[in-house]
Protein backbone atom coordinates (compact mmCIF):
# COMPACT_ATOMS: atom_id res chain seq x y z
CA UNK A 1 0.00 0.00 0.00
CA UNK A 2 1.43 3.35 -1.03
CA UNK A 3 1.34 6.16 1.52
CA UNK A 4 -0.31 9.25 -0.04
CA UNK A 5 1.47 11.50 2.46
CA UNK A 6 4.87 10.24 1.30
CA UNK A 7 4.00 10.91 -2.35
CA UNK A 8 2.63 14.38 -1.56
CA UNK A 9 5.72 15.28 0.46
CA UNK A 10 8.08 13.97 -2.22
CA UNK A 11 6.36 15.82 -5.04
CA UNK A 12 6.24 18.96 -2.93
CA UNK A 13 9.97 18.85 -2.24
CA UNK A 14 11.00 18.50 -5.87
CA UNK A 15 12.20 21.80 -7.35
CA UNK A 16 10.48 23.14 -10.44
CA UNK A 17 11.98 21.57 -13.54
CA UNK A 18 12.97 18.30 -11.87
CA UNK A 19 11.05 15.23 -13.07
CA UNK A 20 10.24 12.27 -10.85
CA UNK A 21 10.43 8.82 -12.44
CA UNK A 22 8.90 6.20 -10.16
CA UNK A 23 10.99 3.03 -10.42
CA UNK A 24 8.27 0.41 -10.70
CA UNK A 25 10.41 -2.58 -11.65
CA UNK A 26 9.31 -5.79 -9.91
CA UNK A 27 6.26 -3.99 -8.50
CA UNK A 28 2.69 -5.12 -9.25
CA UNK A 29 0.65 -3.17 -11.75
CA UNK A 30 -1.84 -2.27 -9.03
CA UNK A 31 0.87 -0.28 -7.24
CA UNK A 32 1.56 1.67 -10.43
CA UNK A 33 -2.12 2.61 -10.64
CA UNK A 34 -2.02 3.75 -7.00
CA UNK A 35 1.00 5.96 -7.66
CA UNK A 36 -0.54 7.28 -10.88
CA UNK A 37 -3.72 8.27 -9.07
CA UNK A 38 -1.58 10.19 -6.57
CA UNK A 39 -0.05 12.32 -9.32
CA UNK A 40 2.93 10.40 -10.73
CA UNK A 41 2.95 10.10 -14.53
CA UNK A 42 6.47 8.79 -15.27
CA UNK A 43 7.49 5.21 -14.49
CA UNK A 44 10.79 3.40 -15.00
CA UNK A 45 11.27 -0.24 -15.89
CA UNK A 46 14.44 -2.24 -16.54
CA UNK A 47 13.17 -5.43 -18.18
CA UNK A 48 11.59 -5.37 -21.65
CA UNK A 49 9.18 -8.23 -20.96
CA UNK A 50 7.92 -6.74 -17.70
CA UNK A 51 7.56 -3.34 -19.36
CA UNK A 52 5.47 -4.84 -22.16
CA UNK A 53 3.23 -6.74 -19.75
CA UNK A 54 2.51 -3.62 -17.72
CA UNK A 55 1.93 -1.45 -20.77
CA UNK A 56 -0.53 -3.98 -22.17
CA UNK A 57 -2.64 -3.61 -19.02
CA UNK A 58 -2.86 0.17 -19.16
CA UNK A 59 -4.58 2.71 -21.35
CA UNK A 60 -3.47 5.59 -19.10
CA UNK A 61 -1.27 8.46 -20.26
CA UNK A 62 1.78 7.03 -18.50
CA UNK A 63 5.23 7.98 -19.80
CA UNK A 64 7.42 4.89 -19.63
CA UNK A 65 11.19 5.12 -19.19
CA UNK A 66 13.67 2.31 -19.78
CA UNK A 67 16.30 2.61 -17.04
CA UNK A 68 18.12 -0.73 -16.99
CA UNK A 69 20.89 -2.33 -18.98
CA UNK A 70 19.56 -2.81 -22.50
CA UNK A 71 20.74 -5.71 -24.62
CA UNK A 72 20.96 -4.97 -28.33
CA UNK A 73 18.65 -7.85 -29.21
CA UNK A 74 15.92 -6.32 -27.01
CA UNK A 75 15.92 -2.86 -28.60
CA UNK A 76 13.18 -3.67 -31.09
CA UNK A 77 10.82 -4.81 -28.34
CA UNK A 78 10.89 -1.49 -26.45
CA UNK A 79 11.70 1.22 -28.97
CA UNK A 80 8.09 2.18 -29.70
CA UNK A 81 7.03 1.86 -26.08
CA UNK A 82 9.25 4.17 -24.05
CA UNK A 83 9.50 7.94 -24.07
CA UNK A 84 13.15 7.92 -23.00
CA UNK A 85 15.95 5.33 -22.86
CA UNK A 86 18.23 6.30 -19.96
CA UNK A 87 20.88 3.64 -20.40
CA UNK A 88 22.79 3.94 -23.68
CA UNK A 89 26.14 2.63 -22.47
CA UNK A 90 28.01 1.93 -25.71
CA UNK A 91 28.34 3.03 -29.31
CA UNK A 92 27.15 -0.39 -30.50
CA UNK A 93 23.92 -0.05 -28.53
CA UNK A 94 23.38 3.46 -29.91
CA UNK A 95 23.88 2.12 -33.43
CA UNK A 96 21.31 -0.62 -32.83
CA UNK A 97 18.78 1.90 -31.51
CA UNK A 98 19.44 4.09 -34.53
CA UNK A 99 18.94 1.16 -36.91
CA UNK A 100 15.67 0.06 -35.32
CA UNK A 101 14.37 3.63 -35.09
CA UNK A 102 15.16 4.24 -38.74
CA UNK A 103 13.06 1.25 -39.78
CA UNK A 104 9.96 2.79 -38.18
CA UNK A 105 10.75 6.43 -39.10
CA UNK A 106 11.36 7.42 -35.48
CA UNK A 107 13.94 9.63 -33.79
CA UNK A 108 14.51 8.09 -30.35
CA UNK A 109 15.29 10.21 -27.30
CA UNK A 110 18.10 8.71 -25.22
CA UNK A 111 20.55 9.48 -22.45
CA UNK A 112 24.17 8.36 -22.40
CA UNK A 113 24.91 6.35 -19.28
CA UNK A 114 28.29 7.23 -17.80
CA UNK A 115 30.18 5.11 -15.27
CA UNK A 116 30.82 7.63 -12.50
CA UNK A 117 30.91 5.14 -9.62
CA UNK A 118 34.04 3.44 -8.37
CA UNK A 119 32.29 0.07 -8.47
CA UNK A 120 33.36 -2.03 -11.43
CA UNK A 121 29.94 -3.70 -11.52
CA UNK A 122 28.23 -0.46 -12.57
CA UNK A 123 27.41 -0.12 -16.26
CA UNK A 124 28.24 2.91 -18.34
CA UNK A 125 30.60 4.61 -20.75
CA UNK A 126 33.99 5.27 -19.13
CA UNK A 127 34.46 8.97 -18.44
CA UNK A 128 37.61 9.19 -20.55
CA UNK A 129 35.79 7.73 -23.58
CA UNK A 130 32.62 9.80 -23.28
CA UNK A 131 33.50 12.67 -25.62
CA UNK A 132 34.71 10.41 -28.41
CA UNK A 133 31.67 8.13 -28.22
CA UNK A 134 29.27 11.06 -27.96
CA UNK A 135 30.83 12.60 -31.04
CA UNK A 136 30.27 9.40 -33.02
CA UNK A 137 26.68 9.09 -31.81
CA UNK A 138 25.89 12.59 -33.08
CA UNK A 139 26.44 11.21 -36.60
CA UNK A 140 23.47 8.85 -36.16
CA UNK A 141 20.29 10.34 -37.62
CA UNK A 142 17.62 8.46 -35.67
CA UNK A 143 18.87 8.80 -32.10
CA UNK A 144 18.66 12.07 -30.19
CA UNK A 145 20.93 12.47 -27.17
CA UNK A 146 19.06 14.45 -24.52
CA UNK A 147 21.65 14.30 -21.74
CA UNK A 148 23.50 11.97 -19.39
CA UNK A 149 22.60 9.36 -16.81
CA UNK A 150 24.73 8.16 -13.93
CA UNK A 151 24.53 5.99 -10.82
CA UNK A 152 26.60 6.77 -7.76
CA UNK A 153 28.39 4.12 -5.74
CA UNK A 154 26.30 2.03 -3.36
CA UNK A 155 27.81 3.49 -0.20
CA UNK A 156 26.89 5.30 2.99
CA UNK A 157 29.66 7.82 2.26
CA UNK A 158 27.65 10.78 1.00
CA UNK A 159 30.83 12.77 0.37
CA UNK A 160 31.84 10.19 -2.23
CA UNK A 161 28.33 10.22 -3.69
CA UNK A 162 28.46 14.00 -4.03
CA UNK A 163 31.86 13.83 -5.74
CA UNK A 164 30.46 11.36 -8.26
CA UNK A 165 27.36 13.44 -8.99
CA UNK A 166 29.54 16.54 -9.34
CA UNK A 167 31.65 14.62 -11.87
CA UNK A 168 28.53 13.78 -13.87
CA UNK A 169 27.49 17.41 -13.89
CA UNK A 170 30.96 18.48 -15.02
CA UNK A 171 30.89 15.95 -17.87
CA UNK A 172 27.43 17.19 -18.87
CA UNK A 173 28.50 20.83 -18.89
CA UNK A 174 31.58 20.02 -20.94
CA UNK A 175 29.51 18.25 -23.61
CA UNK A 176 26.88 20.98 -23.48
CA UNK A 177 29.49 23.61 -24.27
CA UNK A 178 31.21 21.62 -27.02
CA UNK A 179 29.65 18.70 -28.90
CA UNK A 180 26.06 19.62 -28.05
CA UNK A 181 26.38 23.40 -27.94
CA UNK A 182 23.81 23.75 -30.75
CA UNK A 183 21.48 21.07 -29.38
CA UNK A 184 18.66 22.55 -27.26
CA UNK A 185 17.37 19.07 -26.45
CA UNK A 186 20.62 18.21 -24.62
CA UNK A 187 19.43 19.35 -21.19
CA UNK A 188 18.84 16.34 -18.92
CA UNK A 189 20.87 14.80 -16.11
CA UNK A 190 19.27 11.62 -14.79
CA UNK A 191 20.80 10.89 -11.40
CA UNK A 192 19.68 10.30 -7.85
CA UNK A 193 17.66 7.51 -6.26
CA UNK A 194 15.80 7.04 -2.99
CA UNK A 195 18.89 7.40 -0.80
CA UNK A 196 20.66 10.27 -2.57
CA UNK A 197 18.18 12.22 -4.72
CA UNK A 198 18.59 15.46 -2.79
CA UNK A 199 22.37 15.39 -3.32
CA UNK A 200 21.80 14.65 -7.01
CA UNK A 201 19.52 17.68 -7.39
CA UNK A 202 22.11 19.88 -5.70
CA UNK A 203 24.48 18.71 -8.43
CA UNK A 204 22.26 19.47 -11.40
CA UNK A 205 19.98 16.46 -11.71
CA UNK A 206 16.83 17.12 -13.74
CA UNK A 207 15.43 13.57 -13.45
CA UNK A 208 15.41 11.52 -10.25
CA UNK A 209 14.62 7.80 -10.29
CA UNK A 210 12.93 6.83 -7.03
CA UNK A 211 11.65 3.38 -6.12
CA UNK A 212 11.71 2.33 -2.47
CA UNK A 213 10.55 5.69 -1.11
CA UNK A 214 7.40 5.30 -3.18
CA UNK A 215 6.76 1.56 -3.32
CA UNK A 216 8.68 0.29 -0.30
CA UNK A 217 11.63 -2.06 -0.29
CA UNK A 218 11.64 -5.00 -2.70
Amino acid sequence: MIDPFVISKLLGELPSGVKLVAVSKFKPFESIIEAYNLGIKDFGENRPQELSQKMDRSDLDIRWHFIGHLQRNKVRSIIRKVSLIHSVDSLRLAQEIDKEAKQISLVKDCLLQVRIAREETKQGIPCDELSEIAQQITLLENIRVCGLMGMASNTQDMVQVEVEFALLRSLFENLKSTIFKNSPHFKEISSGMSSDWKIAIQNGSTIVRIGSLIFGER
